[in-house]
């Protein structure tokens, strides 16, 4: 295989039957809508969305020594995990640049499941791996044994309750229970990346086509449509959801990122760059650095990730993912900006698109909470 050849998901036929547009994504061969961005986005928030995640990488980790290996490789405590619920978390270099965000699910009390973003998979495989180095641990690549489909939305619960005689009542945000749906074995996790309440279903290849095609008919009452990478990441943004490459990178720390709660120093023993970030720490507290925070577009112009932000003639900062919000009606854009302009309400914060700085109204992440 050579290096420039996309990889596939177990549902890339359907894709292609339902008349996906596809993308290069971190190597994959993804779908980036299958009609309207737009239409897509607001099933989700209104009804119910079904996504196709295969790329995402999991890697497996068993042994008696499986929650002190992770404590020492990973910021969060996860040897206080209990069985059966997930954790968000980072891995960070050494000096606490920021390789990856992770969901940390515990399967057993020895066993626990990584999932990595698409494009740091193999990264964080190296690092944990590397780490692991004189414990009684096994760190196994499992990117091939599963597929997974996410199903999100307010109609989701409903959808899959119809599959399944798993506890969905029972099972709460953050935690994973294994299940049988539409007769497949699946870890079932109330988790995702959309901002609103669903499932994420970790099941075998082979079964993914035969879960995706039961999932779509329990759907078709209830508004269920497939949905792509596009909306997925206008589904983030509105909800202040951080992506890796935009919002997290190896040169900003937890704290520089504004999620210096995810670091637990509190753990007992030490961890991977816990020295750096006591540093960083330290600095954001008393010379805050520049401040992750909401833009809303008075405009109609749409700011993309690069672009300047600026007020008073001067460069105050720079965005990390803009796009049209279905939802609010108006552009918006996450942004890195200096602390003095980083209130809600600032006045005079603007973005520099190409030569013109249109006015941006600052607020506080995220544009959307759903309705408990």
């Amino acid at each position: 295989m050579s290096s420039t050849e996309l990889r596939h998901t177990a549902l890339d036929a359907v894709h292609r039957s339902l008349g996906a547009t596809m993308t290069d994504f971190a190597g994959w061969d993804m779908p980036l809508r299958y009609g309207s961005e737009r239409d897509e986005h607001v099933a989700v928030r209104t009804k119910a969305g079904l996504f196709d995640l295969s790329h995402m990488g999991e890697i497996t980790v068993t042994g008696p020594e499986a929650a002190d290996f992770l404590n020492l490789a990973l910021v969060g405590n996860i040897a206080s995990v209990g069985v059966g619920r997930a954790r968000y978390t980072m891995i960070v270099r050494a000096d606490g640049g920021i390789l990856d965000d992770l969901i940390v699910y515990r399967l057993a009390e020895t066993e626990y499941m990584v999932v990595a973003n698409a494009s740091n998979a193999q990264v964080v495989l190296d690092a944990l791996v590397e780490r692991s180095g004189g414990l009684d641990v096994e760190v196994r690549d499992d990117r091939d044994a599963y597929a997974l489909l996410a199903i999100q939305g307010p109609a989701s619960p409903g959808i899959l309750k119809s599959l399944t005689d798993a506890d969905l009542d029972g099972l709460k945000y953050y935690a994973g229970l294994p299940g049988t749906v539409a007769g497949v074995p699946a870890l079932i996790a109330r988790t995702g990346y959309t901002g609103e309440d669903g499932f994420e279903l970790f099941v075998k290849p082979e079964h993914a086509v035969e879960l995706w095609q039961a999932l779509t008919e329990a759907g078709e009452g209830a508004g269920l449509v497939p949905c792509g990478l596009s909306c997925r990441d206008t589904l983030r943004l509105e909800a202040g959801m951080p992506l890796y490459g935009h919002e997290l990178n190896t040169s900003l720390t937890p704290f520089d990122a504004g999620l210096g709660r995810v670091v637990k120093f509190e753990k007992e023993g030490d961890f991977v760059g816990r020295a750096a970030l006591v540093e960083a720490a330290e600095r954001a507290a008393q010379n805050p650095p520049r401040v992750l925070v909401g833009l809303i577009a008075e405009g109609r112009r749409v700011p993309r990730a690069g672009y300047p932000v600026v007020a008073g003639g001067k460069v105050i900062g720079e965005v990390t993912s803009g796009a049209p919000s279905p939802t609010l009606g108006k552009p918006i854009a996450m942004a890195y900006v200096d602390a003095a302009h980083a209130a809600p309400g600032t006045e005079g914060v603007g973005v520099d698109i190409r030569g013109t700085h249109e006015p941006y109204e600052v607020v506080a992440l995220p544009f959307y909470k759903r309705q408990k």
